[in-house]
């Protein structure tokens, strides 16, 4: 009867413990890893027509992506204001937004609308944070606070891509002379919008590399 008894608790706690885990916030950002997917298949499945001047396709992948990017905002403001972050959620919440960004940016490579070599900066530094996290973990450090060029970063990657999307043209077109109008602008935007980010992602990389330095004196 004890016996039952132990095993009918632990089956409550653990029964409660992923109540916990699956709150309002952790849904959101599950909900995000979802929609990767989705975007990545909508360009295969060969909608036509086009709206405003822009394939329908690249609207529809471009909300998805800003949709994702919002439930990004909002899982982390709710878990804040209600106090219900988790272990899982500080573990998927930021592999999530890898897992979108990059994702976007190779699609954008896939399309022809951005250079290989821009995502693989990204890439990179990604690695570099992971890499840190994990020696701060192993050697019982604290994980730095986000600088300034990382805030940087997640905003100008943000902007850089929604408008990438929409941009019927190649990365630095409004360089070639061949471009007018609005369609001249908006080049423009999205050029300096993911130069700014690649700068930010460089720099918060060298804050990352700074933070590491002390992990390596042992």
């Amino acid at each position: 009867m004890l016996e039952k008894f132990k095993f009918f608790n632990a089956n409550q706690t653990f029964v409660k413990g992923m109540s916990q885990k699956m709150n309002l916030p952790n849904k959101l950002t599950i909900f995000r890893v979802i929609l990767v997917p989705i975007m990545v298949i909508i360009p295969f499945l060969g909608i036509q027509g086009d709206l405003w001047g822009i394939p329908i396709t690249y609207l529809i992948v471009d909300f998805i992506f800003i949709l994702a990017s919002a439930t990004d905002k909002l899982d982390g403001y709710i878990a804040r204001s209600r106090n219900q972050v988790t272990a899982f959620g500080k573990f998927l919440d930021p592999l999530a937004d890898k897992i979108l960004v990059l994702s976007a940016m190779l699609m954008l490579v896939e399309m022809n609308k951005l250079p290989a070599w821009i995502p693989i900066i990204v890439l990179a530094r990604e690695f570099l944070v992971s890499g840190y996290r994990l020696i701060a973990v192993e050697k019982g450090g604290e994980v730095i606070a986000a600088s300034k060029w990382g805030k940087l970063k997640t905003v100008t990657q943000m902007i850089a891509i929604i408008l990438a999307f929409l941009d019927l043209h190649a990365f630095g077109a409004c360089f070639t002379g061949t471009l007018q109008g609005a369609d001249f602008v908006l080049n423009v935007a999205v050029t300096v919008m993911m130069m700014i980010q690649t700068i930010a992602t460089i720099f918060s990389g060298i804050d990352y590399m700074r933070g590491i330095k002390k992990y390596m004196k042992d």
